[in-house]
This record gives C-alpha cells, structure tokens and sequence, in this order.
C-alpha cells in the first residue's frame, strides 16, 4: 500500500476517478513539469544533496570539453558572424559555465553567439541568470520561440530526452496493449494507483517491424515527446546548418524493454509513490531520434558511448592539466575522470549523438 500521498498525487487520484486511467506520459508529465507542484520546480535535485548527479555536477572537465566540442563545430562552420547556441534544459546552468571557459579562448566566438536555453522552470532560470550573470540569456519554452534570424545552430542537450514523456505498450495474449494508471480501492475506502492495460489493442502494423512479433509480456516504449522535439530540431538544423549533440542513456535500435524508472535521494523508488518528489526517466531509443534527423537529409554520424567522446576529445590531457594546477586535488580528479569514462560507471551507458547538416563532421564524428 502507498505511503500518505503527495498534493500533485491527489491532483492525479482526482483526474483518475472523474475521467478514467491515464497514460504514462500523462502521468509522467504531470508529475515533472506540472505549473506548482511539478518536480522540476525544485532546484534543488542535483547534487549529493539532491536526487541525482549529472555529468557536469562531476567535473568541470565534461562541460570544458562540450566546450571543445562547440568550438570547434563554429570553427567547422566558418567561424560564421552570427550563430546561436542553444542548450536543452540546462539545469543550473554548470555545464555552460564550464563551456564558457574554453568559448571565451576563442578568437571572435563569443561575439558571435547568442546563447539560448529551452527551460520552463522559472526557479531555475533564476539559478541561471545568476550563474551566468555576464552574459545574455535568451529563455524559451518550446522551439517556435527560437529566434527566426537564419543564423548557424549549435544544439547541446544532456540527460533532456530521457525526462520527456513516454508511452508503454505490452503484449499479452498476442496482442498488444497500453499501459496505463489508474487506481485500486483498498479497504477503508483509499485508493492506491497501479498500472494496468487498456482493453484495446493496437494494430500491429503501427509497430515497428522488429517489435510485432515479440514475446507475450514484452514491453515497448515510445516516446512521442522525444521523436516531436528531434523533428523540430532538425528541421531548424537543416534550413539554417549547424548541429545537434545529446548525450544521455539509452539503446542504439530500436528494442522491446522497460526502462521507464523513479529516482530519490541517489535510491531507485516505485514509480507511482510521491508524484513530484522524484524524478522520473526512461532510456531513449537513438535509433528513433537518428532517423528524424535522417528524413530531414542531415547526417546522424555513427554512435559513440560517452568514454569514447570524451577520451577523444582529450579528457587524459584535460585532466593532466587541472592535477598540475591542483596538486592537492589529485585523487578528486582521477576519481571523476574515472566516473565520467569508465565503462562500469558512466562510460558505456551514456551514449552520444551528433547529428549535422550534411556538409558538416563536427570532430571528433569525422
């Protein structure tokens, strides 16, 4: 039995019983982004006092070499006049702190660049203009606010996809169902909620071809969210150049598995507990969010797991550098490179992908 309910899960309870099960990407939205009691409107997730750590939270080292990666992608361009910069949910803003570092060594970039953030928490867009009060921020929603002007586009985004909602379908019985929330009337009269699946079938052949023929009780995940925002992506890139950059965890092809998975207090919790006081992730499939890009004609160059990314770009330099400058933070240094690398920590389950427009192979995707 759930524990006392949050406000946002008695919103959901609410919703449930006046209009039937929901979705999971219904509930998933709800619990992140909902206007008052959503999960991201806590800036305090991050960190060893937080939920979670990310990349950036880690070592300076990740955001510099995004850095790198920004650089010398402009310089690719043409090193043009004029071009934007737009990160997808950028936290606290660390990682283009970090960035910063390395984009201000660079003769004429940062006169060119205007620098964007898709985020809709307002309490983090005030962590942000405080982080990086020397520089104009342009804050956006959703991607029809990006300015029109057909300048150059660099796009960055770690750990975004994998937030944004998702739908879970199962096969039972040969057939394939959603997944949905809904509730369980216990004695005393509570309500718990707890999954279960639509009485309708999909049709099989809105599938893909690898997943119909699947196992009783696989599931498949979709996220429509994620496929939606790639296709705005890349038709930004492919009538102004330029690319895209996610970093996150996830699977190279298309694949039946459930990944779908709450997080509090660094601990893995039941999903339906405490709505918007954990966070809630699924694995991306960049499989789907390459061939988005694909149907706009730019290049979704070969995928590389985040210890080969950073290890070509330099990380064992980067780290020589900061141990000769910090010689009393040495064991630190090692330790996050190690984190950020190494494939039984982040190295192979974090995955990158750069998508370009098809005259461009940002390093190191040459």
């Amino acid at each position: 039995m759930q524990k006392k309910d949050t406000k946002l899960g008695e919103i959901i309870n609410k919703e449930i019983l006046a209009n039937g099960p929901i979705s999971i990407s219904t509930y998933m939205s709800l619990c992140l982004t909902h206007p008052k009691y959503g999960y991201y409107n806590n800036p305090d997730i991050f960190g060893k006092g937080g939920d979670f750590i990310t990349a950036p939270e880690i070592s300076q080292m990740f955001g510099e070499l995004i850095g790198l990666f920004i650089a010398s992608t402009w310089q690719a361009l043409g090193s043009p006049k004029k071009f934007a910069l737009l990160e997808l949910g950028p936290g606290r803003g660390t990682l283009m702190q970090d960035a910063l570092r390395i984009l201000k060594s660079v003769d004429g970039l940062l006169q060119s660049m205007q620098l964007n953030f898709l985020e809709i928490s307002e309490p983090f867009r005030k962590i942000q203009r405080k982080n990086l009060s020397e520089y104009n921020l342009y804050f956006i929603e959703n991607i029809d606010q990006l300015d029109r002007e057909n300048i150059p586009l660099i796009i960055i985004g770690n750990e975004f996809f994998d937030a944004l909602p998702i739908k879970q379908f199962q096969k039972q019985n040969g057939n394939w169902h959603e997944r949905l929330i809904g509730l369980k009337k216990y004695d005393g009269g509570n309500y718990n909620r707890a999954l279960g699946l639509s009485a309708e079938t999909i049709p099989k052949d809105i599938l893909p071809e690898n997943i119909r023929n699947a196992k009783d009780l696989s599931v498949w995940e979709l996220s429509l969210a994620g496929i939606g925002l790639m296709s705005q992506l890349s038709k930004k890139i492919a009538k102004r150049r330029g690319a895209i950059l996610i970093i996150d965890y996830g699977y190279e092809k298309t694949q039946t598995g459930e990944t779908f998975q709450a997080i509090k207090n660094h601990q893995y919790v039941d999903i339906l507990e405490s709505p918007g006081e954990i966070d809630l992730t699924a694995h991306i499939n960049f499989a789907a969010l390459a061939k988005e890009a694909q149907k706009e004609k730019l290049i979704a160059h070969k995928l590389k797991t985040q210890g080969e990314f950073l290890l070509e770009l330099g990380i064992e330099e980067r780290a020589k550098t900061l141990i000769k400058a910090n010689p009393s933070f040495v064991e630190e240094i090692i330790s996050a490179k190690d984190r950020l690398i190494n494939e039984e920590k982040m190295g192979k389950l974090f995955k990158v992908l750069c998508v370009s427009s098809k005259d461009l192979s940002p390093y190191p995707f040459i």
